[in-house]
């Protein structure tokens, strides 16, 4: 029999990516979506799809009891929320309440692993060091709070885990960064003030990698901080973009304070439209952070972890999926 492994936030951007490498794995995958999600991109997947209720802790160890899973991925949470304590529920206490019951099912459940932010140790004020697992941890959005209390809490618990705590994301089906890719194809490159920064990225794939590697290691208790090993400048991602797109663009800087402005008026706006904007007065304090840059030498020792790819090589990708699905 095939060993079956429950991958939570299955119907997102990362959920799709860790779901394809869990069955190139031959495991047998069980994706955790809600009744409303988009499924019709999973559709085609040889898959099972199930609906946990991250609300309550009962019927949580209810379904692993039943289901009996050997492993877990917990992917699911959010990265807009109306306010701080939505961030919490999402992100914290649901994160908790799956690993609370997972605690009482350990018994049969070998490996957890739960996916984090690198927003959960905040970025560094200094141009030149770089972020370690031992880095004391300084987020700054309510986003970063919660994950790292997430961490804390299920730390607590007696659980085989292992968390990782992924940059900026990016690859096919992510809706985030490509915002920007949707202003360079119009031919606009814009910039939030002139303050140096120092970036990091990690390609979907490389990620899902990664995930997969960290369920079979045997490393367990551990945290690892997740980049492709590179430090990229502001202008880096634009640079190997454009000639993607074959676009030149108009670079233009936008003061900080008009930044403030602009976000703060989308806020109220959204409000009306009971939705979350995608830039929010808080949001600037990471897209306008020093530096992002990380020592991954921790997950290469122990999960084996050689990313595939850098920026310019899993842009092609990400560039050549958004034109053959007519995103771009």
């Amino acid at each position: 029999m095939k060993q079956k492994i429950l991958i939570t936030g299955a119907s997102g951007f990362v959920g799709f990516h860790l779901v394809n490498e869990a069955l190139a794995r031959r495991l047998d995958v069980y994706a955790a979506v809600r009744k409303s999600s988009d499924i019709k991109h999973l559709q085609h997947l040889p898959i099972t799809y199930t609906y946990p209720d991250f609300g309550n802790i009962a019927s949580l160890q209810k379904e692993l009891e039943e289901k009996q899973y050997d492993y877990i991925i917990h992917a699911a949470g959010t990265t807009k929320a109306k306010s701080e304590a939505d961030y919490t529920a999402i992100n914290a206490d649901y994160t908790y309440n799956l690993f609370k019951a997972a605690e009482c099912c350990s018994p049969f459940i070998k490996k957890i692993v739960f996916l984090s932010s690198l927003a959960s140790i905040g970025p560094l004020q200094q141009p030149d060091s770089l972020i370690t697992e031992s880095t004391p941890p300084r987020p700054v959005t309510a986003y970063g709070r919660s994950k790292l209390l997430a961490e804390q809490q299920v730390a607590q618990l007696n659980i085989p885990l292992n968390v990782l705590r992924p940059t900026a994301v990016y690859g096919p089906r992510d809706k985030d960064i490509f915002i920007l890719f949707k202003a360079l194809s119009r031919g606009l490159e814009p910039y939030i003030g002139r303050v140096q920064q120092q970036l990091s990225f990690i390609y979907v794939k490389d990620l899902a990698v990664l995930a997969l590697n960290a369920i079979f290691a045997p490393a367990v208790h551990q945290t690892y901080n997740v980049t492709d090993g590179n430090s990229y400048s502001r202008y880096d991602l634009a640079n190997l973009t454009k000639p993607l797109l074959y676009k030149k663009t108009l670079r233009f800087h936008l003061p900080l304070g008009v930044v403030r402005v602009l976000a703060l008026a989308l806020e109220k706006t959204y409000v009306l439209l009971n939705k979350t904007p995608a830039l929010n007065r808080e949001k600037l304090s990471e897209l306008t952070a020093v530096n992002w840059c990380c020592n991954i030498e921790k997950a290469q020792n122990e999960l084996g972890f050689t990313p595939a790819y850098n920026l310019e090589k899993g842009l092609a990708e990400t560039m050549s999926w958004y034109k053959q699905e007519k995103w771009l």
